[in-house]
C-alpha cells in the first residue's frame, strides 16, 4: 500500500474541513445530498459516456496502481543481467535459455528468448519497443480516466450551483431563507472543485509517476538484453544499467545513451 497517496488525500480533506470549522462553520453544513447527487452522479455519468466499457473496466487496475507501491526490482534485475552477461561471454548466449525460462520477469524472459533464438539485434529492439509502447499506452489510458473526472467535476459543481441559484431566485418572496439557500447552492461548487483537486487529478498524477517507473525499468531491461547480445563486458553493463536507477522517476531515455532512444537503429555486433 502506498501511504503517500492515502496520507495526501486524507491531509487534503482534513485541511479543507478543518479550515472550514476553524472559521466557525459546522460540519453538517458541508453535507448537501442534492449537491452530492448532481456532482458525483454527473461526474460518473460523464466519464461513462467518455470511455468505452473495456476502458471503464480498467478502473480497479488504475486504482491499484495509484494506491500500491511495488518494491523496485531494479537492483536484482541488474544483478541477474550481469550474471547472465558473464555466463554468455563464457559459454555463448544459447546457455541463457534455462535462465530465461526460470526468470519471473516476463519482459526479460521474452527478450532473452529472442536473443537465444538468434534474432537480430534490430529486431529484438523493435519487438521490445512495441511491448514498452503497449504498456505506456495502457497506463496512459488509466490516467486519462481520472484526468477526465478531474475536468468534469468542477463543471458539474457549477451546474449544481446554477441550479440551486435558480431555485433561490424563484423564492425571493422569503428573504429570511435566502442566505442558507445560497450557501447550499454553492456546496455543489465546493464538491466539484475539491474532489477534482484533492482526489481525481492527484490520482491521475500518481498513475503517471508509477507508469514512468515501470517504463524506466523496462527500458533498462531492454538495454541489458541488447548489451548481453552484443557481448559487452559484464562490469560495463552493470555501470550502464546502474545509471537507470539515478533517473528511475523519469520515463525519458538517458541523454548520455542516445543509442537506446526508441525508433533508432541498433547495430548488430559482427
Amino acid at each position: 500500500m502506498d501511504k503517500t497517496t492515502i496520507v495526501g488525500i486524507a491531509a487534503g480533506l482534513i485541511a479543507l474541513i478543518g479550515g472550514f470549522i476553524m472559521e466557525g462553520g459546522h460540519l453538517s453544513g458541508l453535507w448537501e445530498s442534492t449537491a452530492a447527487i448532481i456532482v458525483f452522479g454527473g461526474t460518473i455519468a460523464a466519464v461513462v459516456v467518455s470511455f468505452p466499457a473495456n476502458r471503464l473496466r480498467t478502473i480497479p487496475d488504475a486504482l491499484k496502481m495509484a494506491f500500491t507501491q511495488p518494491k523496485s526490482e531494479m537492483p536484482q534485475l541488474i544483478d541477474d543481467m550481469v550474471a547472465m552477461a558473464t555466463q554468455a561471454r563464457r559459454e555463448g548466449v544459447l546457455v541463457l535459455e534455462d535462465a530465461a525460462h526460470k526468470h519471473n520477469n516476463l519482459f526479460l524472459k521474452e527478450g532473452l528468448l529472442l536473443v537465444v533464438d538468434g534474432t537480430e539485434a534490430e529486431t529484438v529492439k523493435e519487438l521490445t519497443d512495441l511491448d514498452i509502447d503497449a504498456v505506456e499506452q495502457k497506463h496512459e489510458g488509466y490516467a486519462k480516466i481520472f484526468e477526465a473526472a478531474g475536468g468534469y467535476a468542477p463543471t458539474m459543481g457549477i451546474i449544481g450551483t446554477v441550479m440551486g441559484l435558480i431555485h433561490v431566485l424563484g423564492s425571493l418572496n422569503d428573504p429570511a431563507n435566502l442566505g442558507p439557500a445560497i450557501a447550499v447552492a454553492f456546496t455543489a461548487t465546493l464538491y466539484g472543485v475539491a474532489t477534482a483537486n484533492v482526489i481525481y487529478l492527484p490520482v491521475c498524477s500518481k498513475i503517471k509517476v508509477r507508469s514512468s517507473q515501470v517504463i524506466r525499468e523496462m527500458e533498462m531491461i531492454q538495454y541489458g538484453i541488447l548489451s548481453i547480445q552484443a557481448g559487452e563486458n559484464p562490469q560495463i553493463i552493470r555501470k550502464k544499467l546502474s545509471s537507470f536507477m539515478l533517473t528511475e522517476t523519469s520515463h525519458q531515455p538517458l541523454a548520455r545513451m542516445p543509442e537506446m532512444n526508441r525508433g533508432m537503429k541498433v547495430e548488430t555486433q559482427k
